[in-house]
């Protein structure tokens, strides 16, 4: 079975594949990040940290920059990149990523998030994935969990098994 990890680069993805690490480790299970990079979604790769403010937009270095993040800490992680259209809405996003964690089969669903499934954000992409009841979920809250540069450091996993699409 698969712990899917919807990974956007940011601090909170981060924490959540270093969780979903962890949980792999102990369940003999795999880790499979997941990022939805919208077509020449120039302001959505803004908001994300993907792209500077003067910066054109270029899909291949924005995936491989996520995949190097993934592999830099979840070297044994797969990862995988979906291209939606330009104008997605969050609530597109979390579905697509409801769809895809359904169809990889997952057993949990590891979102780092602030306010993954609270009823104040009833459009987020959090909340969208982790209403299905398909899978069990985990929300991180937690930016900088304690064991980010241990794992970094000495994991027995870090064989790397997600070698494609690495910049030359």
């Amino acid at each position: 079975m698969t712990i899917f990890v919807p990974f956007d680069g940011s601090e909170l993805a981060e924490a959540a594949l270093v969780r979903a690490t962890e949980f792999a480790n102990a369940l003999d299970e795999t880790v499979l990040a997941v990022s939805v990079i919208p077509e020449n979604g120039v302001e959505y790769a803004k908001e994300r940290g993907w792209i500077e403010q003067d910066e054109a937009f270029d899909l291949e270095s924005i995936v491989s920059e996520l995949h190097t993040q993934v592999t830099d800490l979840a070297p044994s992680a797969d990862f995988h990149h979906e291209v939606v259209d330009r104008f997605v809405s969050q609530g597109m996003v979390g579905r697509r990523l409801r769809r895809l964690a359904r169809e990889e089969d997952a057993s949990m669903v590891v979102i780092g998030s602030e306010n993954a499934g609270r009823i104040t954000t009833p459009l987020s992409v959090g909340r969208a994935v982790a209403t299905d009841d398909a899978y069990d979920v985990v929300i991180v809250r937690d930016r900088s969990p304690a064991k980010i540069e241990k794992l970094r450091e000495s994991s027995p996993h870090r064989r790397s098994r997600s070698d494609f699409y690495l910049s030359n």
